[in-house]
């Protein structure tokens, strides 16, 4: 499944993922979760993904303190403060995944325990809310670490219409998300 929905999001133009980026914007804006956050944990969208640049940039100048995250060597995540385009940095790591880090000092692993809102990356999503993520357990230990500390921020995770599927393969580990945003419209679970 994994693979096929990356080839499915390597055959969009840029202009596709533009146009998509700019509604995926706008419908999560309108969200009354992150029109009332004060901080939103959030991720840099690469390639072919579900574009968050519009999204990242809105949510700062509505004065929202936007957490990003930067991938640790065990594959955990810290997070930094995002101010604008500028706060970014290239980061390639072990030459297989080129990503946008934050460039100011590090936040800590824990920084996320104090967002209002989750925003996750994401393959596909099913009926019970149930994510499909790439594969290297980054956001499963971010969920994790958020149900240990009893955090409860509302999770989402950001994506294509046509991966909001019937069914994706589940681990014990796997916690449901909140909602799936798409270009057009917003998927509630539970």
């Amino acid at each position: 499944m994994r693979r096929r929905i990356a080839e499915m999001r390597r055959a969009l133009t840029a202009d596709d993922v533009r146009v998509a980026a700019a509604a995926l914007a706008e419908q999560a804006l309108a969200l009354p979760e992150l029109t009332q956050a004060r901080t939103v944990a959030a991720y840099v969208s690469v390639g072919s993904e579900p574009g968050t640049r519009a999204l990242l940039d809105a949510l700062h100048e509505r004065g929202v303190r936007v957490l990003l995250p930067a991938l640790l060597p065990d594959n955990d995540l810290d997070w930094g403060l995002y101010t604008g385009e500028d706060s970014l940095a290239p980061v390639q790591h072990g030459g297989r995944m080129h990503l946008f880090e934050p460039g100011g000092a590090p936040l800590g692993p824990e920084a996320v325990l104090r967002a209002d809102v989750v925003l996750l990356p994401g393959l596909a999503v099913d009926r019970r809310g149930m994510r499909l993520g790439r594969g290297g357990g980054s956001y499963d230990r971010v969920l994790a670490r958020l149900e240990r500390a009893g955090a409860r921020p509302s999770l989402m995770v950001l994506l294509y219409d046509t991966e909001v599927v019937e069914h994706v393969p589940e681990e014990p580990h796997d916690r449901p998300v909140h909602a799936a945003v798409t270009p057009s419209g917003v998927h509630r679970f539970g």
